[in-house]
């Protein structure tokens, strides 16, 4: 079995870990719109309701059935150097990634709260135990941590470390996450990183908490951000042995 936790006692921690997180969200949301003019007419301040936090399934993944499915996967990820065609960005390495974390991934898409046309068609055809064996499969794949794809200089890297510390608390000092619901962002590719940053900031990825956080950030600090975890060595890729 994956999980050390027990499948309710997982389910309670995170959702009350959404929870706060969800009232950190509103209030930072609040203070955002505070400054603006009352002026502004106030159907163009109403946004429409995110949907429910996704939450881990509570279903044991098995890793070897989980090799099994993720055939498909390997088309993309586990092709070295693999680009996203339009936008254009490498393809996520997912190995080493939390299990957790790739299970809510794979049902945002399957919900269409990720924005990805293929991701969206690949999650719509898994059951929940694909799910939680895709994840036990990716998150236990054997290989050596590597940075990221980056061209960022030491200097953006500096900056984006400085900008980091922000999203500590949940991805960790150096972008490993110890709350496992949270991706693991050490190692991963810088433009890959940038996107996913700007879809939240678009709201292509829907998520209370994420949203009102990018959104403020300009175009520098999200290329920072993405340039600093990106050099911070831990996940690999997954390419056929």
């Amino acid at each position: 079995m994956l999980h050390s936790t027990s499948s309710r006692s997982k389910t309670h921690v995170y959702a009350a870990v959404m929870a706060v997180s969800a009232v950190a969200a509103v209030g930072f949301a609040a203070c955002l719109v505070a400054g603006r003019s009352e002026a502004q007419p106030p159907a163009a301040r109403v946004a429409a309701p995110l949907p429910a936090p996704l939450l881990p399934i509570t279903l044991p993944g098995n890793a070897e059935s989980g090799a099994v499915l993720a055939t498909t996967c390997a088309g993309c990820h586990g092709v070295p150097g693999s680009h996203n065609a339009y936008p254009a960005y490498h393809v996520p390495k997912l190995g080493g990634q939390n299990a957790d974390y790739l299970e809510i991934a794979l049902q945002g898409y399957r919900r269409g709260t990720r924005s990805h046309p293929t991701m969206r068609v690949q999650a719509a055809t898994l059951s929940d135990q694909d799910i939680a064996d895709i994840a036990a499969y990716f998150s236990t794949y054997e290989g050596q941590p590597a940075s990221g794809k980056s061209s960022a200089s030491a200097v953006d890297i500096e900056a984006g470390k400085r900008a980091a510390v922000a999203c500590q608390q949940c991805h960790g000092q150096t972008g490993v996450a110890d709350a496992k619901q949270w991706p693991t962002l050490a190692g991963q590719h810088e433009s890959y990183l940038e996107q996913a940053l700007k879809q939240y900031q678009t709201g292509q990825r829907a998520d209370a908490l994420m949203g009102p956080m990018i959104k403020p950030l300009d175009s520098a600090t999200i290329a920072q951000l993405a340039a600093y975890f990106s050099s911070q060595a831990f996940l690999h890729g997954t390419e056929p042995r």
